[in-house]
């Protein structure tokens, strides 16, 4: 019995249809061109992907946003408690979205095409950035640094989303700014989850 398709090979169909797509664009982007930036056979890219270009276009995209949120977690790794984590993270984020020279093309050029993508592709970086924050949140726990009765899966998920909700659209709030996310951070997103002296810390 043989199991799912390689994963090297598949993170060279990913990569590969991400040039692609950096080269070309979204709409612009065929099975052709991956064929070719990859090496491997029509044959092979549609039995890794049955669902041909689609599939394999959303499945870049959620690659892509993977590899984003884990260069995130390094970035952020090293703070001292979940408050500045919070804050080093979605400076971070915002500037890196900023700074990331093919979704800020394909933004400008194809945003029709490429916010559905990102919608459908979200739960997988979601479900990481969940994951990578819960820790933080133990500890701030076993400190007694979190409201009694706060479930810390809820409140992971929760934050999580906010990160994403914000890098994504960051309404009136300028993450450029460090006081402002500071602000933020501790007076909406974790007001409900720690207590006032982490807050304050």
């Amino acid at each position: 019995m043989t199991g799912g398709p390689d994963p090297a090979l598949r993170e060279r169909l990913l990569e590969a249809a991400y040039e692609c797509v950096a080269r070309y664009g979204l709409a612009k982007t065929t099975v052709e061109d991956v064929v070719k930036q990859s090496g491997v056979s029509r044959a092979t890219v549609y039995r890794v992907f049955p669902g041909g270009k689609e599939e394999l276009l959303r499945a870049a995209v959620g690659w892509e946003m993977s590899r984003f949120f884990g260069r995130l977690a390094e970035a952020v790794a090293g703070a001292p408690d979940f408050a500045s984590l919070v804050e080093s993270g979605l400076v971070f984020a915002h500037a890196a979205v900023h700074q990331h020279e093919v979704l800020q093309k394909v933004l400008v050029t194809e945003p029709d095409r490429l916010l559905p993508l990102l919608t459908t592709e979200q739960e997988a970086p979601l479900a990481f950035i969940t994951a990578f924050l819960l820790p933080y949140l133990e500890r701030e726990q076993r400190e007694g640094r979190v409201l009694d009765g706060v479930d810390l899966g809820e409140s992971a998920d929760f934050v999580a989303r906010m990160i994403l909700s914000l890098v994504g659209s960051h309404g009136r709030w300028d993450l450029d700014d460090a006081g402002e996310v500071r602000v933020l951070v501790r007076t909406q997103l974790l007001a409900g989850v720690l207590t006032p002296a982490a807050l304050a810390a």
